[in-house]
């Protein structure tokens, strides 16, 4: 584990408690840590009654990508964002897609990483073109001393700043951040206590929270996303429940994305979504009143583009992550003049 001075930083978010343990802030999870142990996240550490940071120059993936892999399609669409990610996680999802590096300090106590700064990593995403810098691949919450870092220096060179999460931070982080994050992708991974408790071993209701007080109290802009895991959670009830907690506390204007589910890490004796499955998701987002309703991981269908939800005009023809015509106009649709959401960002 490491523990050498150069790969500490002192964490942001915590209180000093009776007998040198410290409380974490950063998550919901609100984790109370001895001295000499680590937080649930296994990346945070009580040293001496001082909460440190262990991944802060551990950067284990830095690359270019499409800002609609994160995905975000309301969000500087077309766009490269520079995505960047240390190990980590404050959840235990058991079909990670990315458990090599997510779990790895749970599992195994290792964090592997290369030291790059912040000014290294601005500096990179403006040399390759890129518009934006994406927190991703793992949980952003559990590195917030680094991506604070890099998004107030981004903002200085230009950049905007987005966080693709599981949802789990406390206010006090949302508040932390909101003046260098543009824009964010949420999991809400299900509707349900069950399968938070049992799958990911977390709950629902703070991410729900997390989603209100991002939509209602902030600026940042929202995109959802849910992968659909079959005969877990794609009943019809709890889509319904689902897409009508979206349109109500969150807002029609928010995309929501619905992800087909491919075996992964642990979760590995189930099938795909079958199709007809996230066609049924489809429509009960549409029906619930949702203006932009997007399926992921199947390239080439129609429900990748955006539609004009008043008039039907297609407006950003997409397959896959790459965008083959963009008719939105001024942030309108060309024909009736209805606003888009997330266009004038």
């Amino acid at each position: 584990m490491a523990s050498s001075k150069e790969n500490l930083k002192r964490a942001v978010l915590w209180d000093a408690e009776q007998d040198k343990k410290v409380k974490c802030k950063l998550c919901s999870h609100r984790c109370v840590i001895a001295e000499g142990k680590l937080g649930l996240c296994q990346v945070r550490k009580n040293i001496d009654g001082t909460l440190y940071s262990l991944t802060y120059d551990k950067v284990c993936s830095a690359n270019p990508d499409p800002i609609e892999k994160k995905p975000l399609f309301h969000f500087q669409p077309g766009t490269r964002s520079f995505s960047i990610a240390t190990m980590g996680c404050n959840f235990r999802c058991e079909f990670c897609q990315n458990w090599q590096i997510s779990q790895a300090a749970i599992e195994s106590g290792r964090i592997d990483g290369e030291p790059i700064t912040p000014e290294q990593i601005v500096e990179a995403a403006v040399r390759s073109g890129c518009k934006s810098i994406a927190y991703t691949y793992t949980e952003p919450t559990v590195f917030m001393e680094l991506c604070n870092d890099c998004g107030r220096l981004a903002k200085e060179r230009g950049l905007t700043n987005v966080f693709v999460s599981n949802g789990y931070q406390t206010t006090e982080a949302i508040d932390f951040a909101k003046d260098w994050l543009d824009g964010i992708n949420v999991d809400l991974k299900a509707f349900s206590e069950d399968y938070y408790k049992r799958l990911c071993k977390a709950r629902l209701q703070p991410v729900l929270d997390t989603i209100s007080y991002i939509a209602n109290q902030t600026n940042i802009w929202l995109e959802i996303t849910t992968l659909l895991v079959p005969d877990e959670n794609d009943s019809e009830d709890e889509l319904k429940q689902l897409a009508d907690f979206i349109v109500t506390k969150a807002g029609a204007d928010v995309p929501w994305h619905i992800s087909r589910f491919h075996p992964q890490y642990k979760y590995l004796n189930a099938l795909p979504t079958p199709f007809e499955s996230l066609e049924r998701a489809y429509e009960i987002g549409k029906s619930a009143g949702l203006h932009y309703v997007y399926l992921g991981n199947v390239p080439g269908a129609k429900s990748e583009s955006t539609f004009c939800y008043n008039c039907g005009r297609m407006l950003i023809e997409r397959v896959g992550y790459r965008i083959l015509a963009n008719h939105i106009k001024n942030s309108c649709c060309p024909d009736c003049g209805v606003k888009i959401a997330g266009f004038e960002l």
